[in-house]
């Protein structure tokens, strides 16, 4: 017996078809179902004028109260709503009278008889709920209304044509139909008010032969229309991919500061993750800066995502003079209610644009604060699986952390992400005669020997000058003077 081939079609909603495993079977007989408000009929007519064209015609069912001119007024706003499609390509018909009539045999026959006069490729039924409703105003029998729900799915699954179920349901499990047997696909939207934040996501709870993405995934509904983020999986083994490209020989990448790299052990090595932890005004930023300046003065592109200043504040003369010449692009990220998964795809499209090779996250702290608090409330394992599929590209990363220097005690990280990363610099205070002074020291560079020196360090006019280490300048000054940790 011969395998038997499906086709995939293209969904043209940004992101879905990676969440179904490379689009939707054809003939397949799929529910779009969820909470109501939740994005269901935009997700539904984005497909659907994708997908439809004069081969490929498509048959659109109203079962609403409303028009369907009433519904198209507010599709019409959006980029794929093609109007020179509407009764050429796709066709829309409106059930609202038949159903009514509380005669759901009826329903049946005119559904199956506009399905035969056009020959669609496509069919949808919007809303499937409603019919359900109508059904328990009509104290219609339990008995009546699952046999018209499997003779529905039945006709869907019979006709050669890919078919569409739109439908309000609460939970997966709220109610118990066998509609949800017969679908060969569920697509599960929700929207969900978390203090402040309006947070979509989607899940494919079904989908029959092909690798569908677990999981619940974000979306957003834009002026664009729809778009999903896929979350972040950790293949196998990229969880420890910088620590897998070990140290036999690998390659190292220049800092811009060369008494740095010798403290690092050669510079950094390729693919790793440095964290850069730190106060206020302690030189993060400019570290970050040198770090994209150097790549690009040997060729590799570099993109920075800034969370804590607009890019007109952050960009020194010589970033913005890089940003400019198109060597290193800026993410603006201030924007509030972020998802890891948005961020991550933007990161990724950046990337791959440029062909990068560097990367500064500028801050975590920031980041945080900008995420929606339905995300912050796992920001490390987001950031984990972010920093994972980030590094398995084989970019370098460098983030930078603000942390509160207490000045009798030393940590790495305000919110234990210091696992994360395979290099960890420190930048801190110490007061010497009466004076603050700006000191760091490299704290950790996996599988690598490195400087455990603490080293002075100025901020001029050229960059981050690094000095004495902190015994030797104490040795310098006159009377021994006392230094504060």
């Amino acid at each position: 017996m011969s395998k038997v081939s499906i086709r995939r079609l293209p969904t043209g909603i940004p992101g879905l078809d990676n969440l179904l495993g490379g689009g939707l079977p054809e003939f397949s007989f799929n529910l779009i179902v969820g909470t109501p408000g939740s994005g269901k009929t935009t997700l539904a007519h984005q497909i659907m004028f994708s997908l439809s064209n004069p081969n490929n015609r498509a048959l659109y069912f109203t079962v609403l109260g409303e028009p369907a001119l009433k519904m198209l007024r507010y599709q019409q706003q959006f980029p794929f709503f093609d109007i020179n499609k509407v009764n050429v390509s796709i066709r829309f018909v409106n059930l609202s009278a038949d159903l009514l009539e509380g005669n759901f045999d009826r329903v049946l026959s005119r559904i199956a008889e506009e399905v035969k006069d056009y020959a669609p490729s496509l069919v949808f039924v919007d809303s499937f709920r409603s019919v359900v409703q109508t059904a328990k105003q009509k104290e219609q029998g339990a008995s009546g209304l699952q046999r018209f729900v499997q003779q529905l799915g039945m006709e869907m699954t019979s006709w050669q044509a890919t078919t569409f179920l739109i439908g309000e349901y609460l939970t997966p499990e709220s109610e118990s139909t066998p509609i949800f047997t017969v679908a060969d696909g569920i697509l599960w939207l929700t929207q969900n008010l978390h203090r402040n934040s309006m947070v979509r996501k989607m899940q494919v709870v079904k989908m029959r032969g092909q690798a569908q993405a677990p999981g619940l995934h974000t979306f957003r509904i834009s002026d664009e229309g729809v778009q999903v983020f896929p979350r972040a999986i950790i293949q196998q083994g990229a969880a420890v991919g910088s620590a897998i490209r070990a140290v036999t020989g690998e390659q190292r990448v220049p800092m811009g500061i060369p008494d740095l790299d010798e403290m690092l052990g050669g510079g950094l090595p390729v693919g790793y993750s440095l964290l850069v932890v730190g106060p206020s005004g302690s030189g993060k930023t400019i570290l970050a800066t040198e770090f994209l300046a150097e790549g690009v003065r040997r060729g590799e592109p570099g993109v920075i995502a800034a969370f804590e200043k607009s890019p007109s504040q952050l960009l020194n003369n010589q970033l913005n003079t890089l940003v400019k010449g198109g060597q290193v692009g800026v993410i603006d990220t201030r924007s509030l209610d972020l998802s890891i998964d948005e961020t991550l795809h933007d990161l990724i499209a950046m990337i791959n644009q440029m062909q990068a090779k560097r990367v500064v996250i500028d801050s975590l702290s920031g980041f945080e604060l900008a995420l929606a608090p339905e995300f912050s409330e796992d920001f490390r394992g987001s950031l984990y699986r972010m920093i994972a599929e980030l590094t398995s590209m084989g970019v370098t990363i460098l983030m930078t952390s603000e942390l509160e220097d207490r000045y009798t005690d030393l940590r790495f990280s305000p919110f234990g992400s210091a696992f994360l990363a395979d290099a960890i610099i420190v930048q801190r205070y110490v007061e010497i005669v009466g004076q603050f002074k700006r000191v760091f020291s490299v704290v950790k560079v996996r599988g690598s020997e490195h400087s455990k020196d603490i080293r002075l360090f100025d901020i001029t006019d050229e960059g981050i000058i690094i000095g004495e280490t902190l015994s030797e300048y104490a040795g310098i000054m006159s009377g021994r003077p006392t230094v504060s940790p």
